[in-house]
């Protein structure tokens, strides 16, 4: 049972050390403080190539690959009947991803989740987004753009893009490295992935992150952010 003086007596030791403990909890913090963006500046994100993933996700003539990965030229067709090249990419930070406009499963979720980066990224030049039609032949121009009204997308920043299935499955499979399918866009396959990739100025892949879950498009937007101070440097 503690006294009335031993009370007394650790009181007086509270008062005496107050201002000591006062001032040594602001400096801890002041330090964390520092060491926290010492840490955060000097992340650097890792350039991934195709040996680094899942051979499920890519053509196997590439799964040796470990240096000096970059994604293909293309040429495709937007939204508003635009031809679509690397050349509309070049010097930018992008994020790409693959869906159809008549998914009812993970491409609405994905959709919403590339508007709220799209949000994020709207006074961003140095930033686009490109998704990629893995139907086609059914998602046409028109559909295409009737798809970015009702889901408001942004085509200064954002291109979805039709165009010949082969070239976008060898994309998927052989630039991405996303894609789970062992066709090559023939009439009867399918690619459905989830996968958002973060490319850099140089076309190489940063990041892939799943385009379903809120907290992946959290550390998508994180990302971005390291990307874009590597280049300010």
């Amino acid at each position: 049972m503690v006294t009335f003086a031993q009370k007394f007596i650790m009181l007086s030791y509270v008062k005496q050390y107050k201002v000591f403990f006062y001032i040594l909890g602001a400096l801890s913090a002041v330090i964390l403080t520092i060491f926290y963006f010492i840490l955060k500046e000097d992340r650097i994100l890792p350039v991934y190539h195709p040996a680094d993933f899942n051979p499920v996700l890519l053509d196997s003539s590439i799964a040796h690959v470990k240096k000096h990965h970059k994604i293909a030229d293309f040429s495709l067709t937007n939204q508003n009947g635009r031809t679509i090249t690397q050349d509309d990419y070049k010097d930018k930070i992008y994020v790409a991803d693959f869906f159809f406009t008549t998914c009812a499963t993970i491409c609405p979720i994905m959709t919403d989740n590339m508007k709220i980066v799209q949000q994020k990224i709207r006074f961003d030049k140095d930033i686009m987004l490109l998704s990629h039609s893995v139907t086609p032949e059914r998602d046409s121009v028109a559909q295409l753009k009737n798809y970015a009204l009702e889901k408001g997308v942004d085509s200064k920043k954002w291109n979805l893009v039709t165009g010949d299935k082969r070239e976008i499955y060898k994309l998927a499979r052989k630039s991405y490295c996303v894609a789970k399918t062992l066709g090559d866009g023939g009439p009867f396959d399918m690619i459905h992935t989830e996968n958002f990739v973060l490319v850099d100025k140089e076309k190489r892949i940063r990041g892939t992150y799943d385009g379903t879950d809120k907290e992946e498009i959290e550390k998508l937007l994180e990302d971005i952010e390291v990307l874009k101070k590597e280049y300010e440097k």
